[in-house]
């Protein structure tokens, strides 16, 4: 067992931004069940924007349990206690369910960027990128910039709102529409299936007025984002205050896990929330201003992307919905919560425990998962074990 002054759990960008806050004055200790820190936003990057050197970073540890009353988070590997602990878990892509989502080849926008930048081939491959949110543009510029074909995006937000949110960041608009010069950014237009025999060979595409059918080797989909707050709803936090505390004693929040607002508030959620745990209140009260601009920004945002209606009339009876247990649309349909489903069907119940379906439910039905157990993650017996022996 080990222990630090403040432990923080992630290393994205409100994560390491908070790491390098604190650790000028007190014993930080990082982790992150990623091989490297960066989160979604800086992966696969020689080093980040930000550094904390003084911080140490404990790479794949996966955590699967935590006591508030102890003070101690229950990894893989051991327990660590902490004095502090910072939440800047992130988020995670959002997956609504079509016909045929679930075939080889079809990927989360943010998943199949992750995969190329490990070493998946893509140059020749015809890729639609779908969904909505920036990130799709940034998708498609790297992967059109790894030798991938795009022959289309597709936004299902509409242009009435997308173009006034593309005002607000012009020159970053700019130059990604200049690296993503002949491939079509279809606004108002989204999958309603995909279609092929062992893999995806071809979508159907609509645009409100009408379908068409377009040829591609991989989906990339991805409809936004939802935060990672299991660790935070295990220990039973309710909302933060200005200095992003919890009502959690010495538990704070900061970034994606917050709400989805991007990497600019993410920075500045961490900044204040390193400040605050390390006892430099006035530090964190001079972000304030500059949290409330970023917040302002987060707002357009979620305002410009809002998901369509349209998008809850995607899937038919025999849709997946949660691809762990196999569970159709038509049983979820003869169910009236996420409680009476999970008993009846197992939804939620495999590895995933609900990331994937948890949230598609509550955008097709409205269900609320209601309670979060541990292990977090899946964990060995010998974990429990171990920290049986430890208290």
């Amino acid at each position: 067992m080990t222990s630090a002054d403040i432990v923080i759990a992630g290393a994205g960008p409100a994560g390491i931004a908070a790491a390098f806050r604190a650790s000028a004055s007190k014993n930080v200790v990082v982790i992150d069940d990623n091989p490297a820190a960066g989160g979604q936003v800086w992966r696969g990057m020689a080093r980040t924007p930000w550094a904390a050197p003084n911080a140490v970073f404990r790479f794949n540890r996966r955590i699967i349990s935590a006591d508030a009353v102890r003070r101690s988070l229950l990894l893989e590997d051991g327990e660590i206690r902490y004095g502090k602990l910072i939440i800047a878990t992130g988020a995670r892509e959002l997956f609504l369910p079509f016909p045929g989502w679930t075939l080889p080849n079809v990927f989360g926008a943010g998943g199949i960027q992750a995969l190329v930048k490990c070493g998946l081939p893509v140059k020749g491959k015809k890729i639609v990128v779908a969904g909505t949110g920036p990130l799709l543009l940034a998708v498609a510029a790297y992967l059109k910039k790894q030798g991938a074909i795009v022959p289309i995006i597709a936004e299902q937000a509409p242009f009435r709102k997308v173009f006034p949110f593309a005002l607000r960041k012009t020159i970053r608009a700019l130059a990604l529409r200049a690296s993503l010069i002949g491939v079509r950014y279809a606004t108002g237009c989204w999958v309603e299936a995909a279609e092929g025999d062992h893999q995806v060979r071809r979508l159907r595409l609509r645009d409100g007025v009408k379908t068409w059918s377009q040829e591609c080797d991989y989906l990339a989909v991805g409809y936004g984002l939802c935060p990672n707050t299991e660790l935070a709803s295990l220990l039973g936090c309710g909302a933060v205050d200005d200095f992003q505390q919890t009502s959690v004693a010495d538990v704070y929040c900061a970034g994606e896990v917050m709400g989805i607002g991007g990497v600019d508030l993410s920075i500045t959620e961490g900044q204040i929330a390193g400040y605050a745990a390390s006892d430099q209140t006035e530090a964190a009260r001079a972000l304030f201003p500059q949290r409330r601009r970023a917040q302002q920004f987060a707002a357009a945002l979620n305002k410009a992307f809002k998901l369509r209606p349209e998008l809850q009339a995607l899937p038919h009876g025999n849709t997946i919905v949660c691809r762990c247990e196999d569970v159709t649309f038509a049983r979820l349909q003869a169910t009236a919560s996420w409680r009476e489903a999970k008993l009846q069907t197992r939804l939620g119940m495999g590895p995933c425990q609900g990331r994937v379906c948890g949230p598609a439910t509550q955008f097709l039905f409205g269900w609320q998962p209601e309670s979060v157990r541990p292990p977090i993650f899946p964990a060995r017996i010998a974990s429990f074990l171990e920290e049986g022996t430890t208290k």
